[in-house]
This record gives C-alpha cells, structure tokens and sequence, in this order.
C-alpha cells in the first residue's frame, strides 16, 4: 500500500510546521517535522511512502499532482494549519477528485481543534487523525489495508455518509524510542539547506527528544493540540545515537536545533546527555528551546557538550501579565538566566508578546525594559498569536477581542503574520506599533550594533547566520507603520 504524505502548496517559504505560522521576516523555515516522523512510522510499518514538502521547494499544485499519479497513492495525509486552513482544504479537495480509491486525512494542530467544522468546510475530505498522529496514521493506514472497519482507529474522526464520527482519543507514544530517526525520513525526501532558524548555525538538522510540556501556559499551541501536557522522553542514549547519525550522514550541516516544547526541564537529564555527548566525542552545535529556570551548573555542562544558543520565552516585562498567562516563572528568575548564560558562554534568543490579558501601554513598556534589561542576543517581539483549541483562544474569543473570524486573516496578503486580536485597552494598530518602536528601540542601539559587530569580528561561524538573518529582517527593522498589522 503506497501513501502520500503532503505539506501542501500555498506561499513560497510558508513555514506551516511552526508554532505560529506564516512567511517569517526573518526567512526561518521548518521542517515538517512532526509529518516526518510520521512518514518514519509508515515505512517502518512496510508502507510505500513519499513525502513532499511543497513551500519549501516552491512545488506547485500541479507538480504535487504529476508526482502522486506516479505512486498512485491509496491514502494521502496533508499537513495542515489554522492561516492556510481554506487552502489546505482545497488541495486535499483536489486530491480527492483525482485519486477517487484514495483516502484523503488531515492532521495537525488546527483540525486536531476543529475536527467537525473543518471536514464541513469541504466534504472532499475523509477523515482527520487528532493530536499526534503518528500511530493514529498506521493504524489507519493497516486498516485500509487490511478492509477492517475504521470504527476502530482511535484518534480519527471520519465521515460516514453525512455524519461525522468521532473515535476515542488515542493514547499518546510512551517509548519514543521506537520511532525511527526523523533525520533518516530528512536523508531520504528533504533538502536540509531550505529550512533556516536565525537561533541556529545553518544549515542545521531539526529533531526533539521529548514531547508535551508539563508547563501550563494558556497561549502554547503545541502541548494543547498535539503533543499533550505530560512529559515524554527520548532516553539520552537514542538522542545521541541520532546526533551520531547526523553528523555522519549530513556532513555539511553545522548545527541540530532541538525542536522540544522545553528541553531542559529535567536538569539531570541535561547532564546525562552532555555527559554522554562528551563521552562519543559529538563534534556539532546545537540549539534548544528553554525554559528561565535552568543553572548556572547545568549551562555550563551543556555549553562543554556543543550547546550554543537556547531560544526562550520571557514573553513579559509585567508580573501581572506572566501570571494571567500562567507562565510560572518570576522576573527575578529571568535576570539571574541571563547572568549565568553570559557566564557559561551561551547565547540567548529571547521572546516577547504584547497584548496579553490584562496588557496596557504601561505594562508594554516594562516588557521592552525588561529586553533591554537583560540584552539576549537576539529578540523577537511579537503580538499575541491565538490558535483553535488554546486557553487563550478561548478567552479572547469569549470577550470578543478577536477581530475575525476568517481564519485567512491571521496572514495578511504577503503571507506575513497579522493581529487579529486587541486586548481590552489596547487596539490592534496600538499592539503592532509597540512592536515595531520596540524591535527598533532594541536593535539599533549603539551597544547592540557594536555587540553584533564584534561578534561578526571574533566569531567567524556567526556571519553566515547573521547575514542570512539579516537579508530579510533589516528592510522590516527599518520600516514604518505600513506594515500594517504584520506581526513581529
């Protein structure tokens, strides 16, 4: 049995696979990670697969189409997310209309919220596999194969003429240790020099070693839609295992971006992998996404095993704000992360959101205090994106502070993020102009230029990464308003 898995056509460079989706100004772009891994599963299991990642090769529907006729697939899966939802529908319409025999399902983090009302947008479509859907997808796939009833896939919810059936959720993959390598499936149908993340050296190599997050935040899209809110690991002997893999195997990749909700939650695991990292001698930088908390201790180890730079959501300036988010950390704990990163020698990318509950023009200007406080590396500031299925979502849709409910609306025409909430003292225009005065106010200070300068100077690795950064970034740094609501 052949299968197509897809990550449709829509906007060149559109990174569909990331947290907030869009054409970035930065020029990152994400692998299909969580589609990848899946594909690992169905071939493991003896299924024939393809995957395409379309806005990555700048693919057109039309290509798509000529290369499925040639594996004449029986099930196809496309990627999916909220701003592209309309389109993704189409295409998986499409597909339907020309593969009659196949069976044609959605996944990712907008239908896993909206199953019923996204399968109603077009009834083309046969089925969405919820949350994460690396087994809901093989087993699907050993039914279809097999003419057993999908009654009994868990995880799916399909059409039967004109009701939609929705199967029990399916547990989630306790030994991620049996999933195959993500970066074999990257070896085999991807291009690694497409995808770009300004917080990594390029080109790098994305995988994780965990999933769900343990943290209870009320914008994070992942642990509420996908992956869960419990914490489960890789053993630290499997992720060095891949690291081995890839270093071997993409010889001309300077970095792995570890792709994890929160790597470092678990500190004596940290330690045991950089252990391990040291011990097999790993020559490669890498990348995590962190969470403020982490020790002086703990950086230092990980720095000594190849970590470069970690990417971390300080989000606010505000107390207030950070506990209305439920974000679980104190302003006090952010600079003392700050100081001992310095002192470890790692480089922090650092996040800030503006219009979250309760945000006013006096709580935004504590936030890019705070940034200029503590000086990361690097910072994004960005108004609030809220997706299906979130706490924040919820809650700004019940005050009515979401301003459409087209979900096409959360890009504007090019592709570039757009506000589509205010908060209750705050407009929309007022949110993306603190972020525009706010990432100007940042990035051209004196000092800031002169660190980046020096940087360039003393660390040849970086300019590669800087100036791949910079191509798209600056002409937006040094925009005004007519950016209308792009996100920052």
């Amino acid at each position: 049995m052949k299968i197509l898995l897809l990550n449709p056509p829509y906007l060149k460079k559109f990174s569909r696979p990331q947290r907030s989706p869009a054409v970035t100004k930065s020029g990152t772009l994400y692998f299909p990670m969580w589609l990848a891994y899946a594909a690992g599963v169905l071939e493991k299991e003896g299924f024939e697969v393809d995957l395409i990642d379309a806005p990555a090769d700048d693919y057109t529907l039309d290509y798509v189409l000529e290369r499925a006729k040639k594996l004449n697939p029986a099930m196809i899966v496309l990627d999916t997310s909220t701003p592209s939802i309309y389109n993704d529908v189409e295409v998986a319409g499409t597909l339907k209309d020309i593969f009659h025999g196949s069976f044609v399902v959605l996944v990712g983090t907008h239908v896993s919220a909206l199953p019923e009302e996204t399968m109603n947008i077009d009834k083309r479509v046969d089925a969405v596999a919820r949350h994460e859907y690396d087994y809901t997808l093989r087993d699907l796939a050993l039914a279809l194969k097999s003419g057993s009833a999908i009654k009994d896939v868990t995880g799916i919810s399909y059409r039967d003429r004109d009701t939609i059936i929705h199967n029990p959720q399916s547990p989630f993959i306790e030994d991620l240790d049996k999933i195959p390598f993500v970066s074999s499936v990257y070896k085999k149908f991807l291009n690694i020099k497409n995808y770009f993340n300004p917080n990594a050296l390029y080109p790098m190599v994305t995988i994780t070693t965990s999933r769900g997050c343990p943290f209870p935040c009320t914008f994070c899209v992942y642990p509420q839609t996908l992956m869960g809110r419990g914490f489960r690991l890789r053993s630290v002997e499997n992720v060095a295992d891949e690291m081995e893999y890839i270093v071997k195997n993409f010889p001309h990749a300077k970095a792995i971006f570890f792709e994890d909700d929160t790597m470092t939650v678990n500190k004596k695991r940290c330690y045991e992998l950089a252990e391990l990292i040291k011990k097999r001698e790993i020559k490669i930088s890498w990348t995590a996404n962190a969470r403020v908390g982490l020790d002086y201790e703990t950086m230092r180890i990980i720095k000594e095993a190849g970590c470069r730079s970690l990417c971390v959501g300080f989000e606010s300036g505000s107390q207030m704000i950070l506990d209305n988010m439920k974000k679980k950390i104190k302003l006090e704990q952010m600079e003392q992360f700050m100081v001992d990163a310095r002192k470890a020698g790692i480089l922090i990318h650092g996040c800030f959101m503006a219009g979250l509950p309760g945000e006013t023009m006096a709580t935004l200007k504590e936030t890019l205090d705070l940034a200029k406080r503590l000086n990361p590396d690097t910072v994004q500031f960005y108004p609030v994106m809220v997706y299906p299925g979130t706490e924040a979502y919820n809650w700004y849709k019940e005050k009515n502070l979401i301003l459409s409910d087209d979900f096409s609306k959360w890009l504007t025409p090019k592709g570039l993020h757009n506000t589509v909430i205010r908060t209750e003292d705050l407009s929309s225009e007022e949110l993306v102009k603190f972020c525009d005065d706010a990432r100007r106010a940042f990035y051209l200070r004196p000092r800031y230029l002169f660190y980046k300068a020096k940087q360039i100077v003393t660390n040849p690795k970086e300019i590669r990464r800087n100036l791949k950064s910079a191509k798209t970034f600056i002409k937006y740094l040094l925009r005004g308003s007519d950016i209308a609501r792009d996100n920052c």
